[in-house]
């Protein structure tokens, strides 16, 4: 059983070899109906372990993975963490200047590459990085010793504002993420959780495999979302839960597709995270298919979850991510003190999975935790009088309006109320008037016969005037980065 108080101890090997001797299944792959057991995956890490440490690699050292989702990644990640290494995982999404970026400010100097990423791993590698294969390796090779406080994971984030920061979990950190989404969730060995977004990504990572780890499950994993697939792929998986973005949730409402009786009665909860999600996309998801959405918050930082809604029947606040499970959550001034119930400040966070540090960024770890030890997120919101936090925008992303602060979820909420809205990402664009005026990107079904004037007339019924967009771009698809979350700093370098 799960403690709901305590943090998982010891190490992630010392987690893989526990479960390969309880048995059982790990992982299924619906894609080529493969499966890993426990103990396959147990002796499968083994073996990148000890190729890894004949190879020379140093405990600590990073290891590269180029893999989408599938069992290779899955095999060189643990692979990485048995041995005592650090798992580098690499956004095969973020373009090759990212990439290289990352190969080569990790220092690492072997990689595991998938035939998919062939093409960006040759074009981005430093020179003398070698390519390593999944071989069998059955000598007995002293690994090095690993403790809970060794560092396990290192993972860059988007660099939306700036380079990207390698964000670095020990091991116990990492298992933290896993136990906070267990406990929210109360995940039981019984429980088979469905993996479609990238675990290059901290929520497919943590929630999904770090989860499973943890509560002794297991998990259905496939390379990418489709909506024509996903009810499909759930059901012959037998999966009991699935963690999402919002995006993916608006796509499904929008789709043709419906799950059969016998999935609705399996699925116990879906889950949404990496972005606030619009009271208009969960509703019309829970009316349409009678699954629960349990909206979340999370960061790269904290190893995912820091807030979850409880699951039915505990009371789910549709626009609020939740309240904290396994750490804290305060919101605070600029100048640090703690604010009370519906006041608006920086969400912050404390607990055992924040991370240990940004690598070779002592400055941007400094800046990120304050004197009192809280972890500042970026993120402004408020608490209520029981303690559910509602995001109110990032302070990165706030439109400043003639001096009057705008959250762009606003906007998208308002845009959303139309049928027809897919996609929707606000975002500020200079004006000589007001120093910046809010403009907004749409998606629109196929066929929709929406109009910019329409759209707006929403917002103005909605927002008023001042707060509305003065153009709604139409796109064929919103950029979004790896989690599903809509990129809205890039619209205005992507639109005229």
């Amino acid at each position: 059983m799960i403690d709901p108080n305590t943090p998982p101890d010891g190490t992630i090997r010392d987690w893989i070899d526990d479960r390969a001797k309880r048995g059982g299944t790990a992982f299924v792959f619906p894609a080529d109906r493969g499966l890993l057991t426990w103990h396959a995956l147990r002796n499968a890490a083994i073996s990148v372990a000890r190729d890894l440490t004949l190879q020379g690699c140093q405990k600590g050292e990073s290891v590269a993975i180029l893999q989408p989702n599938g069992r290779d990644a899955v095999i060189a990640f643990y692979g990485a963490l048995y041995g005592g290494f650090r798992a580098t995982m690499v956004n095969l999404a973020a373009g090759p200047d990212a990439i290289s970026y990352a190969l080569d400010h990790s220092d690492a100097r072997f990689a595991f590459v998938h035939t998919d990423a062939e093409e960006v791993y040759i074009q981005a590698k430093p020179d003398g990085m070698e390519r390593l294969k999944f071989i069998d390796v059955e000598e007995n090779v002293q690994l090095h010793d690993v403790s809970a406080n060794d560092d396990a994971l290192l993972m860059y984030t988007s660099g939306t504002t700036g380079r990207p920061k390698g964000v670095i979990h020990t091991h116990a950190s990492l298992l933290a993420g896993g136990w906070t989404t267990a406990v929210a969730h109360k995940l039981t060995a019984a429980d088979r959780g469905f993996c479609v977004l990238p675990i290059y990504h901290i929520n497919g990572l943590c929630v999904t495999v770090m989860g499973s780890l943890v509560s002794g499950g297991s998990l259905s994993m496939v390379p990418k979302f489709s909506a024509s697939r996903f009810w499909d792929q759930v059901g012959s998986s037998a999966a009991t839960w699935f963690s999402v973005v919002p995006t993916i949730i608006s796509h499904l409402v929008h789709g043709d597709f419906e799950p059969s009786p016998d999935v609705k009665a399996k699925i116990r909860f879906g889950r949404s995270a990496s972005a606030p999600l619009a009271p208009e996309v969960q509703t019309a998801f829970e009316n349409r298919f009678d699954v629960p959405i349990v909206e979340t918050m999370g960061l790269t930082e904290t190893a995912a979850q820091i807030l979850s809604n409880p699951l039915p029947p505990g009371e789910r606040k549709i626009g609020s991510p939740g309240i904290p499970f396994g750490n804290e959550i305060s919101i605070l001034s600029p100048t640090g003190e703690e604010l009370g119930p519906g006041q608006e400040g920086e969400i912050a966070v404390r607990g055992p999975n924040v991370l240990k540090e940004y690598l070779k960024n002592p400055e941007a770890t400094s800046k990120t935790f304050n004197q009192d030890g809280w972890l500042l997120t970026g993120d402004l919101g408020q608490i209520d009088d029981d303690g559910y936090v509602f995001v109110t925008g990032r302070l990165k992303e706030l439109i400043i309006k003639g001096g009057e602060n705008i959250a762009p979820r606003e906007v998208d909420e308002a845009l959303y109320q139309h049928a027809d809205v897919v996609e929707a990402g606000a975002f500020a664009r200079p004006c000589d008037k007001y120093g910046e005026r809010v403009e907004a990107a749409v998606r629109l079904t196929v066929g929709s016969a929406a109009t910019e004037d329409e759209l707006i007339k929403i917002c103005h019924d909605r927002l008023g005037a001042f707060k509305s967009p003065d153009v709604i771009h139409l796109m064929s698809e919103l950029p979004k980065g790896p989690s599903g979350k809509i990129q809205r700093l890039k619209l205005a370098d992507l639109l005229p």
